[in-house]
């Protein structure tokens, strides 16, 4: 929450070269199935959330945008592909996981049910393995350097050191 009481929130691609700030209340969150959506997104679905009423501020660079259609473009990071915006004549909406925080933006809605992938539903019935119980990720893990932007804004990206 802001000083003057009116939330923020940030985010951003994975390489940190596209950073945004929304001051203001989100709108609605969703998944939408479409198949641009899913293209889009490279994924079974792309959730976002619309940001119509809400004042977005681009704080480091901006997006690259594709017109998928001609009532919609995309807007990604152009050096690491990051999908951040879904544009349209009536607003604007900002792929959720691009978001520091994105566990507080709950999706309410599915949109384009027509091309959601029959086995998208039972996904949660897979078996779940926690990463650190798989003898062969704790080595893998042991030696990961992340080049990934952190959740949070920083003055410059990427450090000195890390590349």
């Amino acid at each position: 929450m802001s000083l003057d009481n009116r939330p923020h929130y940030a985010g951003g691609c994975q390489c940190g070269a596209v950073r945004f700030r929304v001051e203001g209340k989100l709108g609605d969150a969703s998944v939408c199935h479409c198949r641009m959506c899913q293209k889009a997104s490279g994924n079974f679905y792309m959730p976002l959330v619309s940001v119509r009423g809400a004042h977005v501020t681009w704080t480091r660079g901006e997006p690259k945008r594709f017109q998928s259609s001609n009532a919609a473009r995309r807007g990604f990071c152009a050096d690491c592909g990051t999908p951040l915006t879904y544009e349209a004549p009536d607003g604007m909406a900002l792929a959720i996981a691009a978001f520091d925080e994105p566990q507080g933006i709950v999706p309410t809605i599915q949109w384009g049910v027509e091309g959601k992938l029959p086995y998208v539903d039972h996904v949660a019935d897979l078996p779940g393995v926690h990463t650190l119980e798989d003898p062969d990720a704790i080595e893998f893990l042991t030696n990961l350097v992340s080049y990934q932007h952190p959740d949070h804004d920083t003055e410059t990206w990427p450090p000195e050191e890390k590349r």
